[in-house]
């Protein structure tokens, strides 16, 4: 590796080594904004830095709040601990987080990361409107002796509100007038969850601060009130966070962890490296659903992007396109020394590696703000805003549209399969409808879309049922099939929960994916409490919602149904995929 830049902060801090590849261009990256005084200038919150348009700063200045949550939540921490230990005492065993996007992704990474202290609660997460992930979680808990916790920043997500209703008809069943004492809420002040809480006297109702999105909330309550209830040392948390924002904060450009890590990856966007590749260790592989969402969300927009790829097995260097950047995130308990030779050989090959150490998994808090800091930094240099969503509200429309539509006629709206074969049916746009393959067979129709796939491309798979390992094997295996044998990049996202996430670059980001939605049939309902449809039809939707809004905006999707048995869809469609798909 040529010169690399060690940032040692405080004691359990990350530390970040830059890979080789931009050092020219880098360097005269960091000096341009060392000139410009940008260092001073985010942390005086000035959102002239991103927009030059003065309706678009006011929002941006109230989306910056997360700059100054290491110092701020200080004088929170001691409080939500005082809480956690209140509910732990009070015999409770199970908390359940009723949320969506970067209100519940957090809390996944704490849940898989730290596990359960003894004596403190064991975490789920629920944000899939699945009949059968709803009831999974019923099967894991005591209703009785679980805390439910209600998180939407808007206070109006309508999985997060469908959710409390179902929860909330169960616990009462049990607890009568009681019920209120097992929620508790997170959202910000004045919003329609605040008076929801009132009305069914929650436990608690915690008012986050309202000048933080969403996916940059992880070091606010809600990340830190999960955290804290599954007995994660949150005052440490927030000191590895703190450190990180010293460092950030006092640094020029050219010293600075966060400024280095954004430069970095939008100069590798700018130079059509744009497909950022994780490769995590396995304590804290978790981490990159996080920030999966957290690239994408930020910077998939105007037609720019840069595509987060998590969670692919390492492959040989010729597998990979000249779209590639590495980030290698190693934790120090792990023996990554089979990793490291493999990151050691894509290296020499001549791919761009960024390593970061974490020295133990509380220091995961100085990541999370190291993180949020280069995404601000990037898409300031990619001349992007960071701090919207634009086109996540276009799945949510058309969710909408449907549900109205089902609810006139009791029924989705009518669609005719391109293709058929037994419980297997294939979809289309109108960027797709065209391109049957050979003899009109499932096979040929899918090869044929999928070398559709040019350089710089990338394929999502996106299915919409309950995730089990083995059906995350079958998808896992077909996708590093395709990445091989196509050389793109692939992802793999869960539906409904990357609609309020990854979504965003989906459809505003640039024009470079093939998206392959898989769904399979309702099998059963499951009403919402004071609802005017069931979870199955809210799920139906979101899957028939985000195909029509791809197709919309002139995206190449196609939709693979698996009939009733999901199960035996994928293992019928593994059997119609096995030869594998060559490009033409």
């Amino acid at each position: 590796m040529s010169e690399s830049k060690i940032f040692s902060v405080i004691p359990d801090a990350p530390e970040h080594l830059i890979g080789e590849g931009f050092n020219k261009d880098l360097t005269s990256v960091l000096s341009e904004l060392d000139i410009e005084k940008v260092v001073s200038r985010i942390y005086q919150k000035d959102a002239s830095l991103w927009s030059s348009d003065k309706a678009v700063q006011t929002k941006i200045s109230d989306r910056l709040g997360w700059l100054d949550l290491p110092d701020d939540k200080k004088r929170k921490v001691q409080d939500i601990r005082t809480f956690a230990e209140e509910v732990k005492n009070e015999g409770f065993k199970y908390a359940v987080l009723l949320g969506m996007g970067g209100s519940s992704l957090c809390s996944e990474v704490a849940r898989e990361t730290f596990g359960t202290k003894r004596g403190y609660l064991k975490l789920h997460v629920l944000d899939d409107t699945d009949p059968q992930a709803i009831h999974a979680i019923e099967k894991k808990i005591v209703i009785d002796k679980t805390l439910f916790i209600v998180a939407s920043k808007s206070g109006n997500t309508k999985e997060s509100l469908s959710f409390f209703q179902y929860f909330y008809d169960l616990t009462k069943e049990k607890l009568k007038t009681k019920a209120g004492n097992n929620f508790i809420a997170i959202t910000d002040k004045g919003t329609p969850l605040v008076a929801l809480g009132k009305k069914y006297k929650f436990r608690k109702v915690f008012i986050n601060p309202s000048d933080i999105g969403g996916r940059y909330s992880v070091l606010s309550d809600f990340g830190l009130v999960p955290m804290a209830l599954i007995g994660v040392d949150i005052a440490s948390f927030m000191y590895s966070a703190l450190g990180m924002k010293t460092i950030c904060s006092d640094a020029v450009a050219a010293s600075n962890p966060g400024f280095n890590l954004g430069a970095e990856i939008a100069i590798a966007q700018l130079n059509g490296k744009d497909k950022l590749t994780f490769i995590i260790s396995p304590s804290v592989a978790a981490f990159g659903y996080w920030v999966e969402q957290l690239i994408a969300e930020s910077t998939g927009k105007d037609g720019k992007g840069i595509i987060p790829v998590n969670g692919e097995e390492i492959g040989a260097p010729h597998v990979y396109g000249d779209d590639r950047i590495f980030i290698y995130i190693h934790a120090a308990r792990d023996d990554d020394a089979g990793t490291i030779k493999k990151i050691n050989t894509l290296e020499k090959a001549g791919h761009v590696v960024i390593r970061i150490g974490i020295p133990d998994n509380i220091a995961l808090g100085g990541e999370y703000y190291c993180w949020e800091l280069a995404t601000a930094v990037a898409g300031m240099i990619m001349g992007i805003n960071p701090f919207d969503e634009p086109n996540v509200a276009e799945s949510k429309k058309n969710t909408d549209d449907i549900l109205t539509e089902w609810q006139a006629k009791k029924a989705f709206p009518a669609t005719t399969p391109l293709l058929k074969t037994g419980n297997i049916s294939i979809y289309t746009s109108e960027q797709t409808k065209e391109i049957r393959g050979e003899g009109e067979s499932i096979y040929h129709f899918i090869n044929t879309f999928l070398n559709l796939a040019q350089n710089g491309d990338y394929i999502a798979l996106l299915p919409y049922f309950y995730k089990t390992d083995n059906r995350t094997k079958f998808l896992q295996d077909w996708r590093m099939q395709m990445r091989d044998e196509l050389r793109v990049a692939t992802t793999l996202l869960h539906g409904p929960r990357y609609l309020h996430s990854t979504g965003q670059l989906h459809k505003g980001g640039p024009n470079e994916g093939l998206y392959i939605i898989l769904t399979a049939d309702e099998n059963e309902q499951l009403p919402i409490p004071e609802g005017k449809y069931g979870f199955d039809v809210l799920h139906r939707a979101q899957a028939l919602g985000d195909f029509r809004s791809l197709s919309d905006k002139g995206r190449r999707v196609i939709r693979i149904d698996l009939g009733k048995d999901v199960d035996k869809g994928l293992k019928g469609l593994w059997e119609i995929l096995k030869v594998k798909p060559k490009r033409k």
